[in-house]
């Protein structure tokens, strides 16, 4: 599925729209340049989770934050790290298989952490505020759920 985006509110409206039918346990993964608005559909995201969008920050030097809303929200990000190298250490798997919403910025950096089956969410710039938003689905959840936010763009 593919998405243009002309302002930041629009990527934050889709990841809003996408919040309404995530479940505990469901993993996005995010990719993208940096500026290319992955914190700003995570706000949506929290948005969508009844979180208040201006306390979700990139946790760019904490590498997690957590928010509670009606699902608890992990929010990752991997820039720091080398790829695969440094993951050992986070206790990863307690929070994409947990009772939350994972959001991992910059998931390419996985490696061989990379989940089974997850959404993923690849970011580009189009210029000033535009973006290119793509999502792609790995396993029969993510198709679903994929399908639900087709349904609300449509």
């Amino acid at each position: 599925m593919k998405i243009t985006t002309r302002k930041p509110q629009e990527t934050s409206a889709v990841g809003k729209a996408l919040a309404r039918h995530l479940q505990p346990g469901d993993i996005i993964l995010l990719v993208g340049d940096l500026g290319s608005g992955k914190t700003t559909f995570v706000k949506g995201v929290a948005a969508g989770l009844r979180l208040k969008p201006d306390a979700v920050h990139s946790p760019t030097f904490v590498l997690m934050n957590i928010y509670e809303g009606r699902l608890p929200l992990f929010h990752f990000d991997l820039y720091r790290l080398d790829p695969g190298e440094q993951m050992n250490g986070l206790g990863l798997d307690e929070f994409l298989y947990g009772d939350g919403v994972a959001l991992v910025e910059w998931a390419d950096r996985m490696g061989g952490w990379t989940p089974r089956e997850y959404l993923r969410l690849d970011l580009t710039h189009g210029g000033e505020e535009k973006r290119t938003l793509v999502l792609k689905a790995k396993g029969a959840r993510y198709r679903q759920l994929l399908e639900n936010v087709k349904a609300a763009f449509r």
